[in-house]
């Protein structure tokens, strides 16, 4: 087993991360960085923890879907990047998003489909370049934290109410699998990826409130396909994670205010 996420780890760099990298045009945002001390202990123990526990469940309930394997493993190793401030994560999400939307389709999620191929995919690009184009101090590993007003908390949350009842409209025209929970999962989504291009830290609890409702979905779909599992527990490890970020971001945010 030990050998297996030995290989598994060699083959996520060599044939996924490095590609990626070398094709989005940004490898110089790791060069030169040695990922062991890039990371603190706490943070390689939460990655390879929940890259465990999705291998893990990938061999116990979906053995066939390896797509759902790799978009997985892509997408917590984003979101740990993402919790560092790192526009590299946002490179992830993308390639996240794609294979997101396509496993969503085969399960009739449709919301899911076109919340993350419509919405989240495109946001994450515009993220990109919100983060590439605000490094804190030059250092372009790490985005500058932008503080928001509350007046734009309050915006955020009104285009949120509007975009969700826009997309309600498009998921019953689809008749969209668990239409509650699919229309939740807009609000979230969308409430998150706009925080994300904004560089705020509420971003990550956009996301972690996002998980909950993903998980919810999974669970209930894995009633007719028990891969659905291990999507579910792909997403508690992603909550995991998302719950880091915020906590992180925090630190960055007073670490940045008082330097």
């Amino acid at each position: 087993m030990r050998n297996y996420f030995a290989v598994s780890r060699q083959f996520i760099g060599a044939y996924i991360i490095h590609p990626i990298m070398w094709a989005a045009g940004i490898t110089n945002l790791l060069e030169r960085t040695d990922m062991k001390k890039y990371f603190t202990k706490s943070e390689l123990i939460l990655w390879y923890g929940s890259v465990t526990a999705i291998i893990a469940a990938f061999l116990i309930f979906n053995r066939g879907s390896y797509m759902t394997l790799i978009a997985s493993l892509i997408g917590v190793t984003s979101l740990i990047f993402n919790a560092k401030g790192n526009p590299f994560g946002q490179v992830l999400m993308v390639i996240f998003s794609l294979l997101y939307g396509i496993i969503s389709y085969k399960f009739a999620y449709y919301g899911e489909m076109v919340t993350y191929l419509g919405m989240t995919m495109p946001m994450a690009v515009i993220a990109l370049v919100s983060w590439l184009k605000n490094p804190y101090k030059g250092n372009k590993s790490e985005v500058a934290v932008n503080q928001l007003k509350m007046s734009e908390y309050f915006f955020v949350a009104v285009l949120t109410a509007t975009v969700t009842v826009m997309f309600y409209f498009i998921l019953d025209y689809f008749n969209t699998a668990n239409m509650f929970f699919s229309t939740l999962s807009v609000a979230t989504s969308f409430f998150a990826v706009y925080l994300t291009f904004r560089r705020s830290p509420f971003y990550a609890v956009g996301y972690a409130a996002n998980d909950i409702v993903l998980i919810i979905m999974w669970i209930m779909a894995a009633k007719h396909n028990k891969s659905g599992i291990s999507v579910a527990v792909c997403f508690a490890a992603f909550l995991i994670n998302d719950l880091y970020g915020f906590i992180n971001w925090k630190k960055m945010e007073k670490k940045q205010g008082e330097e």
